[in-house]
């Protein structure tokens, strides 16, 4: 009797997916947790395994089918398929067949970086993972495609009696990773080229997250500047015990994080959110931290943030921008939220007005660390300055609770022990 293989229960938040790819074909053999599909949504990719091993007898969904939750992808037969068994002499070819099973069957690959590989038929042996635990990322492949690039051999096309010199594309591998298959091809125009590509799903979310809160809220932004000697000092005195103590390093956005999450029990609108004709006060402090993904921006949230140390901060920061980087994150992961902080800095922004993520009502930017000349008690010093930003909904927030908002996150990033001591 066969097995349905569903597409798994989705998010209130998230309607439905995409195809994203295929790891199987009618007539497969495939193995029990081995990932059969991939499914794109507005904010993660989920793999979608088989729950038996056995044959894939129907795939009832094409790549770039929209699908919704319960939904049946394809159909699993208990029994042997015509995958071809990878021969023991080192000489003889693997088939696609067989390569695609080993891919699929390693949990090492990210799965963009194993769509990738398939694309360029490569095999785990051809990639060196740079990721946690060696894991393979999508940069990983896109370094290997690389590395086998043939010379350019530049050639010619004329349109309009004119000459135009386009380069050549390397290698059919780099052409499939440059080049999407939904993507329309270069469009020559006498010395003009042009590229018409698709925006993913995740890019479209964004997009109209981006304008719900532009039309939605009445944002304004506030500016202010800290010191951040004191903090550099200590991380200076303390970083190498606390790597052995807790084997990460006493970054700034743990900092950061700590002295949000003070100002806002000080300050409860600024964690609080708009739902119709109320406003929702949370008791919790989930807070969101800005990472760039290989698809594009994604803020997972750092749960109960207030009940974690500056050594749990870390980790999870470094655990949780790890999935964002290799496409891994969970929905859970990256649902929620209370409050954001974005840092713009680490791509040296000296000073920009950060977005709100909606339905929340204020957003903190942090930007890059500069040194300036400083008035301190009538004398010119040299210290690490940073500008904050911080955005917020005035119809929550008012413009004097704001301003006091970002001077207490400045007066405690500039005095740290007054996060110890509750002051």
């Amino acid at each position: 009797m066969s097995t349905e293989i569903k597409v798994p229960i989705l998010p209130e938040s998230v309607a439905d997916a995409v195809i994203a790819s295929w790891y199987k074909k009618p007539g497969d053999t495939v193995r029990r947790d081995e990932v059969l599909v991939d499914l794109e949504t507005d904010k993660v990719i989920l793999e979608v395994p088989s729950m038996i091993d056995g044959v894939v007898s129907k795939i009832y969904f094409q790549q770039g089918d929209v699908v919704t939750a319960e939904q049946v992808l394809a159909e699993v037969e208990p029994g042997n398929g015509a995958e071809t068994s990878i021969q023991s002499d080192d000489s003889a070819p693997v088939s696609p067949t067989s390569k695609l099973a080993e891919l699929s069957r390693d949990a090492s690959i990210s799965p963009s970086a194993r769509k990738l590989m398939l694309e360029n038929n490569l095999s785990s042996a051809d990639v060196t993972g740079s990721g946690k635990s060696g894991r393979v990322l999508k940069e990983d492949v896109v370094q290997a495609i690389k590395q086998t690039k043939q010379p350019k051999q530049p050639i010619e096309k004329r349109s309009d009696d004119k000459t135009v010199a386009v380069e050549k594309i390397e290698s059919p591998a780099v052409a499939k990773q440059q080049t999407p298959e939904s993507a329309r091809g270069p469009q020559v125009a006498g010395s003009k080229i042009e590229q018409r590509v698709p925006m993913t799903r995740l890019r479209l979310r964004i997009a109209e997250r981006l304008l719900q809160a532009q039309h939605d809220a009445a944002i304004l932004t506030t500016f202010n500047e800290v010191n951040l000697k004191p903090i550099m000092e200590l991380r200076s005195r303390y970083q190498e015990q606390f790597i052995k103590e807790h084997d990460v390093k006493l970054g700034f956005m743990s900092f950061f994080v700590k002295a949000a999450i003070d100002a806002l029990k000080k300050f409860p609108a600024v964690n609080a959110s708009i739902d119709g004709s109320d406003i929702v006060y949370h008791g919790f402090f989930d807070i969101g931290v800005a990472v760039s993904g290989t698809n594009g921006l994604v803020v997972p949230i750092l749960k109960d943030a207030d009940l974690m140390s500056l050594a749990d901060i870390e980790n999870e920061i470094l655990r949780l921008a790890g999935k964002a980087k290799d496409n891994s994150l969970s929905i859970d992961e990256i649902t929620g939220g209370t409050f954001t902080i974005s840092n713009g800095g680490v791509f040296g922004s000296m000073l920009s007005t950060p977005i709100l993520n909606p339905p929340q009502s204020a957003i903190l930017g942090m930007h890059t660390i500069k040194e300036r000349a400083m008035v301190v008690d009538g004398e010119i010093v040299v210290l690490p300055m940073m500008y904050l930003a911080l955005s917020y909904d005035h119809r929550i927030i008012d413009g004097r609770e704001a301003v006091q908002f970002l001077v207490a996150i400045r007066d405690l990033l500039e005095d740290p022990s007054r996060m110890l001591l509750g002051v």
